[in-house]
C-alpha cells in the first residue's frame, strides 16, 4: 500500500471554528440554489416538505457515518482515507474522485449562483463574474486555513441575518399563499414514475443542500483534538442546518406558494419586489450572494484536501501535495480546484450542474456508509442499520435524479476510474 508523505498541515482548528465553517458550507448551497429546482421536481409544497425530510434523514445518515470515521482516521481526505483503510485502495480513489469530480461541480454553482443573484438571469457578464469570484476566494484560501475561518463566520452572520429578516418582511408584508401545500407545477418525474419519483428526485437535489458537512470530513489534519471536534461538529452544524431549512421551506411556501417558488430563480427577492419591498429585495439578493460566497470558500478547499490526500498516495500528480511553506495550504491543489471550476461555468447551466455534484457526493457517500458499516464496536457510535439505510438511500437518489445529470456524472467517473487502473496496469 502506498504511504502518504511526511509533509503535515497545522492543527489550528477549534469546535467553534470547525462548526462554522460546517455552517459556512452548507448554508447558501440550500437556501439560495436547490429549493427551486427541488420545488418543481416535487410538483408541490407537500412534497418539497416530503423531500426535505427525505433528504434530511439521507444526510444524518451520512454525516453519522462520517464522524464515527472521523474518530478514528483524523486525517485530511474524508471518505477517500476512509475507503481506502476499510474497503481498499480501489474504492478509496473511487470515493475521493466522486468528491472531487462532485464537489467542483458544486463550486461552479455556486459561483453560479452568486452571480445570477448580483446580476439578474439573463446577464451576458455572468460567467465572467462566476470566474472572478471563483479566483477572489481561491487567493483568499490561499492566505491560511485560519484566514478562511474567520472570513466565513463573517459571511454566515451576515447571510442569516439577512435571510432570515428578509423572510419575516415578506410574510408581514404580502399576503399568506391561499394553498402552500398544494400543486404548483407538473412534478419532473411525471412521465417517469409519478409524483413519489419526482419527490425522490428533489430529494436528491435538496441533498446538494445538506452536503456541505462534508468539508468537516477533510479537515481531519487541521483540526485540534480531531476525535472528539470532527463528530461533534459535524452532528451539531447538520442540527442547525436542518432546522433552519424547515424554517425557511415552510416560510417560502407560506409567503410565495409552490409556483413562485419553482418557477423563480430569485423567490424570495421576487415576492419583496411583487409587494413594494424593494429595499427588502437588494438585501435579499446582497444576502444570496454572501451566502453563495461562504459556501463556496468552503467547497473549495474542501476539494483541496482531498486532492492533497490523494496525491500524497499517489492516486493523483504528486506535485497536488505540495504545501505552501509559509502559510501551510495545499496551494497546487487549489488553483487546480480553481480552474476545473471556472472550466464548468463555462459549460454548464446551473440546474445540470447541481445534478451532476448530486451525483458524485451521494456516490461519495456510499462508499462512506460502506466503510462505517466494517467499523469494529470499538470504533461504532451508531448501529449498522443507520449505515445501511445510507447507503441505499444514496444509490436510489442517483437513480431518480435527472437523467442528462446521471449519464455525465457516470461518464466521469467511469473515465477517472478507467485512466487509474490503466495507469496502474502500466
Amino acid at each position: 500500500m502506498d504511504t502518504p508523505s511526511t509533509e503535515r498541515m497545522q492543527r489550528r482548528l477549534g469546535l467553534r471554528d470547525a462548526i462554522v465553517l460546517g455552517l459556512g458550507s452548507m448554508v447558501g448551497a440550500g437556501v439560495f440554489a436547490a429549493f427551486g429546482p427541488a420545488a418543481a421536481a416535487a410538483g408541490s409544497g407537500a412534497g418539497l416538505l416530503a423531500a426535505l425530510s427525505i433528504a434530511a434523514l439521507v444526510a444524518w445518515c451520512n454525516a453519522t457515518s462520517s464522524a464515527q470515521l472521523a474518530a478514528q482516521y483524523p486525517d485530511s481526505g474524508g471518505a477517500y482515507v476512509y475507503g481506502r483503510e476499510r474497503l481498499g485502495e480501489r474504492w478509496g480513489f473511487a470515493a475521493g474522485w466522486c468528491f472531487i469530480v462532485g464537489k467542483t461541480a458544486s463550486c461552479a454553482a455556486m459561483a453560479t449562483t452568486a452571480a445570477v443573484y448580483a446580476l439578474g438571469e439573463g446577464s451576458p457578464w455572468l460567467r465572467v463574474v462566476s470566474a472572478i469570484a471563483l479566483l477572489g476566494l481561491t487567493w483568499v484560501l490561499l492566505r491560511g486555513i485560519t484566514k478562511t475561518a474567520q472570513l466565513t463566520r463573517v459571511l454566515l452572520a451576515v447571510t442569516l441575518t439577512i435571510l432570515l429578516g428578509g423572510l419575516a418582511a415578506v410574510l408581514v408584508a404580502s399576503p399568506l399563499a391561499t394553498d402552500p401545500l398544494g400543486a404548483g407545477v407538473d412534478p419532473a418525474g411525471g412521465l417517469v414514475g409519478g409524483p413519489v419519483y419526482g419527490v425522490l428526485q428533489a430529494a436528491g437535489l435538496l441533498f446538494f443542500a445538506f452536503a456541505g458537512y462534508a468539508r468537516l470530513a477533510t479537515l481531519g489534519e487541521e483540526v485540534r483534538d480531531p476525535a472528539r471536534v470532527i463528530p461533534a461538529a459535524i452532528t451539531r452544524a447538520l442540527a442547525l442546518v436542518v432546522l433552519l431549512y424547515a424554517v425557511l421551506a415552510v416560510g417560502l411556501l407560506v409567503a410565495v406558494g409552490p409556483t413562485a417558488l419553482a418557477t423563480s430563480a430569485l423567490p424570495l427577492a421576487d415576492a419583496a419586489t411583487a409587494h413594494g419591498l424593494g429595499p427588502v429585495a437588494v438585501l435579499v439578493r446582497v444576502g444570496a450572494v454572501v451566502a453563495c460566497l461562504g459556501a463556496l470558500l468552503g467547497l473549495l478547499a474542501g476539494v483541496s484536501r482531498t486532492m492533497l490526500a490523494m496525491a500524497r498516495r499517489h492516486d493523483l500528480p504528486s506535485r497536488l501535495s505540495r504545501l505552501d511553506p509559509r502559510h501551510d495550504v495545499p496551494a497546487t491543489a487549489q488553483l487546480a480546484v480553481a480552474v476545473a471550476a471556472i472550466a464548468l461555468t463555462l459549460v454548464a447551466d446551473l440546474r445540470h450542474a447541481i445534478g451532476f455534484s448530486s451525483v458524485g457526493v451521494l456516490l461519495y457517500y456510499a462508499v462512506a456508509n460502506a466503510a462505517a458499516w466494517t467499523q469494529d464496536d470499538a470504533h461504532r457510535r451508531w448501529p449498522r442499520l443507520v449505515q445501511a439505510i445510507g447507503l441505499i438511500a444514496c444509490v436510489v437518489l442517483v437513480a431518480t435524479l435527472p437523467a442528462a445529470s446521471v449519464v455525465a456524472g457516470l461518464a466521469v467517473i467511469a473515465a477517472g476510474l478507467g485512466v487509474r487502473a490503466l495507469l496502474r496496469h502500466r
